[in-house]
C-alpha cells in the first residue's frame, strides 16, 4: 500500500525543500514560548478532557474522564463470596506483571532467598517493555554523570518530579546498564569495543543504550530466560483484580482472575509489588496509542480501592511520532532516536515547524498546532490528519532501524526514499501511585514499580528514562520487600472494596459500572473512532 495519489504534490515539496533543510538550523524554543505552546494545544489541557475524582483517598484530584470512569466502577468480584481463609497460593512476595518491572523484581526478590510468585494479565512478556524502540538511557559515557541526568530529567518533567526518588534513579543507572548486560543483553556497540550511545530529546549528553530498534525484545528475552531458568513461580492470563488487606489497611496479598477458567484464586503474601503497567488501551481523549492490549489500569484502581495514594495522573505523555498511515499501523510507535539521527518533522508544504529534539510535550503540541491551528497537516483519504517525519534524511536506516524499515514494507513503504506520516499518540501514564525511593506506596506491604508509579518522570517524562525507570525501582521495591518481610499479623479481607462500594452507591454510580477493565473492547456497539484530528 503506496501512499494515496493526494499525498503526491506534498511529497514533491518535501522533496525539494530536502536540500536546503539539510543545513537548516531551528532554535531551540524558549521555557516561554515552550510553555505557552503546551498550555495552548497539548491534550492535557483539554478542560473537556478531565474530571475531579468523586471518590477515595485522593477525592477532588483531576484525572482524565476514561480514567475517572474506570475508578468509579465497582468490583469484577462480590467480596462476600470470596474466600480467605484457604488461599489458593502462598508466597512471600507476590508480583503482579510480567513486563520488565515485574521481571526484574522477581528476579530480583528470588537472588535475595525470597518465595516469590509473578501473575500477569497475558503472556509473560507482554508488556509494553517488549515494544519500546528507542532504549535505556543511563550515564556511562566520561562526559556524562548522574548529577547532568538528574537536571535533565528534573528540567523535562517541568521541575514536578519528587526530587528523591529521580535521585534514586539516576545514581543507580550505570548499575542497572551494567546488570542488564551481565544477563547477557546484547546491547549495540562501536566498531572499536565501545557501547553505542545515541542522543535523544530533551537529554544534554548521548546516553541511551539500544538494541538496534529492538531494545525492549532484547531486554524482554533475556529477562524472560531468567526467570524461567531460576524456577520462579508464574501464572499466565491472570490479572489482579483486588488487593487483599488486614483490618489494619496492611497489603496481605491479592485476589486474582483467571482469563482461561473464568474463576478467582486467592494468593496469600507478605508483600505485592505491582508492575502492572499504565492505562493506555483506556485510550484517553480517543487518542491512538502505542500500548499493549492489557494497558488498561488494573494496578491503579485496585491499589486506589485499596486506599494507595496517586499523583500527576492529569498527566499524560503524546508521544510525538505516531503512525498516521498505513492506517492498519494507526497509533504505533516510532522512535524518537530517528529524531536523534536527523529525521525532521516536515508540514505539508515541505517546511519544519519546531526543533525536533524538544521535549516530547513540546514536538508533540507542535505537530498538534500545525494540524489545528496553521491547518497544514496532510489530510488522509479518511479525513485525519498528520505530519512527515522525513525519514530519508538518516543515513543506512534499513540497517539501524529495521524492525521500523521492514514493517513499512510490508506496506509497499521504503522508508529510506519515502517519510513517514506521523501524528502523536498516546505512549505514556507519566503520574500514577505515589512511592517513596524504595518503592513503596503509602499502603504498608504494598509496592509498585514502572508506569503504575509516579513522580520520578514529573509530568513529562524524557526518552529512554521509562526503562531505567522500570529496572531500577523493580530492583529497589524487590530489596525493600525483602528486607521488611514481616508476616501480615491480622485477619486478611476485602473490608476496604466494601467501604468503596457504599461510597459509589452514595454517589448514584449505576452498577453495570464494574472494574478494572481487564481487556479493550474493539467489537462493542459503542466502539468510537480512534483519532484525535478530523
Amino acid at each position: 500500500m503506496a501512499y494515496p495519489k493526494d499525498f503526491s504534490l506534498s511529497l514533491q515539496k518535501l522533496e525539494e525543500s530536502r536540500p536546503f533543510r539539510r543545513s537548516q538550523e531551528i532554535e531551540r524554543l524558549t521555557d516561554d514560548e515552550r510553555n505557552a505552546l503546551i498550555s495552548a494545544f497539548h491534550p492535557d489541557y483539554r478542560a473537556e478532557g478531565m474530571q475531579e475524582l468523586r471518590t477515595g483517598v485522593d477525592r477532588g484530584s483531576r484525572v482524565p474522564v476514561e480514567f475517572a470512569r474506570a475508578v468509579e466502577s465497582y468490583s469484577l468480584l462480590d467480596p462476600d463470596k470470596i474466600k480467605l481463609d484457604q488461599p489458593d497460593y502462598t508466597c512471600d512476595i507476590l508480583v503482579v506483571g510480567g513486563g520488565g518491572a515485574g521481571c526484574s523484581a522477581a528476579i530480583t526478590a528470588h537472588d535475595l532467598g525470597a518465595d516469590v510468585m509473578l501473575v500477569t494479565k497475558l503472556r509473560l512478556g507482554d508488556a509494553n517493555t517488549l515494544m519500546a524502540e528507542g532504549g535505556i538511557c543511563a550515564p556511562i559515557r566520561p562526559d556524562d554523570n548522574p548529577y547532568l541526568h538528574f537536571i535533565d530529567t528534573v528540567g523535562g518533567g517541568h521541575y514536578t518530579n519528587v526530587p528523591e526518588i529521580v535521585r534514586a534513579m539516576v545514581l543507580d543507572g550505570p548499575d542497572v546498564a551494567n546488570w542488564l548486560i551481565d544477563l547477557g543483553v546484547m546491547f549495540d556497540y562501536e566498531e572499536d569495543g565501545r557501547l553505542k550511545v545515541n542522543h535523544c530529546g530533551g537529554h544534554s549528553r548521548k546516553r541511551m543504550l539500544s538494541c538496534k530498534d529492538l531494545t525492549g525484545l532484547e531486554i524482554m528475552r533475556v529477562l524472560r530466560d531468567e526467570l524461567q531458568n531460576r524456577g520462579i513461580r508464574y501464572e499466565e492470563f491472570a490479572p489482579v483484580v483486588e488487593i487483599i488487606t488486614d483490618q489494619d489497611g496492611r497489603c496481605a496479598g491479592a485476589v486474582i482472575y483467571s482469563l482461561e477458567t473464568d474463576q478467582f484464586f486467592t494468593v496469600r503474601a507478605n508483600a505485592v509489588i505491582l508492575a502492572s503497567g499504565g492505562i493506555g488501551r483506556l485510550h484517553i481523549q480517543n487518542f491512538p496509542t502505542t500500548n499493549h492490549y492489557g494497558a488498561t489500569a488494573d494496578g491503579l484502581v485496585v491499589a486506589y480501592r485499596a486506599g494507595a495514594q496517586m499523583m500527576h495522573m492529569d498527566s499524560i505523555q503524546y508521544h510525538p511520532t505516531g503512525v498516521m498511515w498505513p492506517e492498519q499501523m494507526l497509533g504505533q510507535l516510532i522512535t524518537e532516536v530517528m529524531r536523534g539521527h536527523g529525521a525532521q518533522l516536515v508540514n505539508v508544504e515541505g517546511k519544519r515547524f519546531i526543533n525536533e529534539l524538544e521535549c516530547r510535550d513540546t514536538c508533540a503540541s507542535a505537530c498538534i498546532r500545525e494540524c489545528i491551528e496553521r491547518e497544514k497537516g496532510i489530510v488522509t483519504p479518511t479525513g485525519m490528519q498528520g505530519v512527515w517525519l522525513d525519514t530519508p534524511m538518516i543515513e543506512d536506516i534499513d540497517r539501524h532501524f529495521v524492525g521500523i524499515y521492514q514493517r513499512f514494507r510490508k506496506y509497499d513503504i521504503d522508508i529510506a526514499r519515502e517519510p513517514i506520516l506521523i501524528f502523536p499518540t498516546q505512549h505514556y501514564q507519566n503520574g500514577g501511585l505515589k512511592i517513596s525511593p524504595h518503592g513503596e506506596t503509602t499502603v504498608p506491604g504494598l509496592f509498585a514499580a514502572g508506569e503504575v508509579s509516579g513522580g520520578v518522570q514529573g509530568k513529562n517524562r524524557l526518552a529512554g528514562n521509562s526503562l531505567l525507570d522500570l529496572f531500577v525501582f523493580g530492583r529497589r521495591s524487590a530489596r525493600r520487600a525483602v528486607e521488611k518481610i514481616t508476616p501480615a499479623k491480622g485477619k486478611p479481607g476485602l473490608e476496604h472494596v466494601r467501604r468503596y462500594h457504599r461510597e459509589l452507591k452514595e454517589l448514584g454510580i449505576d452498577r453495570s459500572r464494574r472494574s478494572p477493565v481487564l481487556l479493550p473492547d474493539y467489537i462493542g456497539a459503542e466502539v468510537k473512532e480512534r483519532s484525535a484530528v478530523r
